[in-house]
């Protein structure tokens, strides 16, 4: 009986086991490499009362990012009526980071945060977060700091007011005549309507002679007195004019006269334009037409007035 003799690639053929020159090394599995991780970064609006912070406070945001990094900064934007305003750029401390802006106009306030990205960490920004902004009544011996910026506004706009923290009788007089120049209720009070509008810049009285460099205006229908340096008032007081039995004279006139102190009549520090016409400091100053022709103002403004006015300005009373 002969033995049957296998060769190797028949053993192997049998075992079904590659042949050894049929062997190949397999390549090693290839790993993409790792991307940045994903990163979040939220906000959130402080001090709001009603989706509203009040003029002249601070709003604080805070926020978050995951997850953090040692040495992560992030930048928050705020935005007022849709214009980018200011970009600070804090440090974010344990994933937690802050930044705050201080309310000083009317308008409509937004934020957003941005996380820059990083070898590790991919950006991160949020939707603009917004509020509004509420404006609280003001009235003679109220303090702080939202009277200081009304008065601020007001001044920016001409309107004269007295200086401090707190509302006093010369801002007072400012309000009534902002009142008479955009025709209301004539009265010393600013309500929450005012003083949002101050705070917007509206209601600056119109000047009618541009061209005229620096002068004085005396609208009679408003009731006041504007020193203006071409389109633009600077000081704006109330006064009484002439009432309708020994009307003001109207028309261009010029600074001829002065006359300090009080005389005869009880005017006051009078600076003459024509004739006996006169500005002119008073003890009665009604909010309408009350004077016999002069143009009267409050005994408190009168100094300050007199001393405004140059020998030879011009004034234009219509």
């Amino acid at each position: 009986m002969k033995r049957l003799v296998l060769t190797p690639l028949v053993a192997c053929a049998a075992l079904g086991l590659p042949a050894a020159g049929a062997i190949a090394a397999k390549a090693p599995k290839e790993h993409a490499p790792k991307g940045p991780e994903s990163s979040t970064v939220k906000i959130r609006i402080g001090h709001l009362r009603g989706g509203k912070a009040q003029i002249m406070s601070t709003v604080p945001v805070t926020g978050s990012v995951r997850p953090f990094v040692p040495g992560q900064r992030v930048e928050v934007t705020f935005f007022v009526n849709g214009s980018r305003v200011e970009t600070q750029k804090v440090r974010v401390h344990g994933g937690v980071f802050r930044a705050r802006i201080r309310v000083e106009e009317a308008g409509k306030y937004a934020a957003s945060a941005r996380l820059p990205a990083s070898r590790t960490l991919r950006g991160d920004t949020t939707v603009r977060k917004s509020w509004g902004v509420s404006f609280p009544a003001l009235h003679q011996g109220k303090c702080g700091e939202v009277v200081i910026g009304f008065k601020k506004a007001m001044r920016k706009m001409g309107y004269i007011a007295n200086s401090g923290r707190c509302f006093g009788g010369k801002t007072g007089r400012g309000v009534l005549a902002y009142r008479k120049v955009n025709g209301m209720t004539r009265s010393a009070r600013a309500g929450r309507g005012l003083v949002k509008r101050a705070f917007a810049g509206k209601g600056e009285y119109e000047v009618r002679h541009p061209d005229a460099g620096e002068h004085l205006e005396a609208p009679l229908s408003k009731q006041v007195l504007v020193f203006a340096k071409g389109d633009k008032p600077f000081a704006v007081y109330p006064v009484s004019s002439g009432k309708s039995s020994t009307p003001t004279v109207t028309g261009h006139f010029t600074f001829i006269r002065q006359e300090p102190g009080y005389n005869a009549h009880g005017m006051y520090y009078s600076f003459y334009f024509y004739g006996g016409y006169a500005v002119h400091g008073y003890e009665s100053v009604p909010d309408y037409p009350a004077s016999h022709g002069c143009i009267r103002t409050f005994i408190a403004d009168q100094p300050e007035i007199y001393e405004r006015i140059h020998y030879g300005e011009s004034i234009f009373v219509f």
